[in-house]
Order: C-alpha cells, then sequence, then structure tokens
C-alpha cells in the first residue's frame, strides 16, 4: 500500500477505503480511517504521529489495522504547538476518565481529541473528520459517560472546555440556562 503517492483530497475516500481492507471490525475503525486520510492529505491540525508519538501510532495501527505497514503512510510533518496549550493535561484527564474500557486504543484516541482541541476550527474539523456525526461517533464509541452528558447537543470543543470550567467550579456564562444565552447558536448551532 503506498500512502505517500496520495496527498490531495481527492484521494481521501481511496485512502479511507485501502486503510479499511485492514480493519481489525473495532467500533472506532471508521472514524480513525478519516482522521488519517485527512492527515495524510494535509487536512486537520494533527501533528507527527498524530502527537502519539511514533511508538503510540504504531500501537494505534496495530489495534484498529494489522497488518498495515506504517512506514507506507506520508508523516506529514507538523509539530504540536504544546506552547498555547496549557490545558492538555486537564483535557486528558477529562477524557481518560470517561473512556468506555472497551481498548487500549481508547486512551490514545483521547491523546488524538487532546492533540486536535489546539486548532481553530470546529473539534471534528481540526481532527480532520468527514463530518460532526463521525466527532459525535467517536465520542460515543470512546468516551460513552461524556458523550451522554452531551445531551443538548453542545459543539464538542465548547462541551469539553465548559467540562474543565464546571469541573474548577468556574462558571463563566452569565445567563441562567444556554436556552436564554445570546451566544446560543454559537455553542449549539450547526457546523457544517
Amino acid at each position: 500500500m503506498n500512502m505517500q503517492a496520495m496527498t490531495t483530497n481527492s484521494d481521501l475516500e481511496e485512502i479511507h477505503a485501502q486503510l479499511m481492507t485492514y480493519s481489525k471490525g473495532h467500533d472506532s475503525d471508521h472514524v480513525l480511517a478519516c482522521i488519517l486520510s485527512s492527515w495524510l492529505t494535509g487536512a486537520g491540525v494533527l501533528p507527527d504521529w498524530l502527537g502519539l508519538g511514533r511508538d503510540g501510532f504504531v500501537e494505534l495501527l496495530a489495534i484498529h489495522f494489522p497488518g498495515l505497514d506504517y512506514h507506507s503512510l506520508l508523516n506529514p510533518g507538523r509539530e504540536l504547538d504544546v506552547e498555547r496549550f496549557d490545558e492538555r493535561s486537564e483535557l486528558l484527564q477529562l477524557l481518560t476518565g470517561n473512556c468506555g474500557d472497551k481498548s487500549k486504543s481508547e486512551a490514545l484516541m483521547a491523546r488524538i481529541v487532546v492533540n486536535a482541541c489546539q486548532g481553530q476550527d470546529h473539534l471534528w474539523q481540526d481532527l480532520g473528520l468527514w463530518s460532526r456525526k463521525d466527532l459525535s461517533a467517536l465520542m460515543a464509541q470512546n468516551f460513552p459517560a461524556l458523550a451522554a452528558r452531551n445531551d443538548k447537543d453542545m459543539k464538542w470543543k465548547k462541551f469539553l472546555y465548559k467540562q474543565l470550567c464546571v469541573a474548577e467550579g468556574i462558571y463563566t456564562c452569565r445567563a441562567p440556562s444556554c436556552e436564554v444565552c445570546a451566544d446560543y447558536q454559537a455553542c449549539f448551532g450547526p457546523e457544517d
């Protein structure tokens, strides 16, 4: 499988299909294949090895796509901007504390989500996912307790940061409820 030759957005579906031929059958294989396909074509904000380091990346591929040679994947060569990411450990703790405990890949997926939170777009875009629906599936499959708490379908990045604020007892919103807030559309409106 020569992934290095495929680097345009028009190749996303082809890369995804090739990755899925190695699928182990885990719930998250599809969304991870979307993330990898986008990452390989330069979409999203994820750094080298999805921010997992080489060993974590290889481990993730072995769980979801056994038999896939990671050497065939072109590493985009982006670095993680850790300086602007003070809340990294708190986000990671939030996600790993809500893993479904089905697979070791959940902890790796938590690190990927945390790395994508540094981006400026919607979380599904920063991850390189193809829709918000894919992100909701990723969250439900890997962090079911956390996903269940987002019962009003708040935008995921805003929801995660709100969870950090609630855990710290910080309530910056002046509205008595989200429904009467002037920023309601910014938190709950469509993302597509």
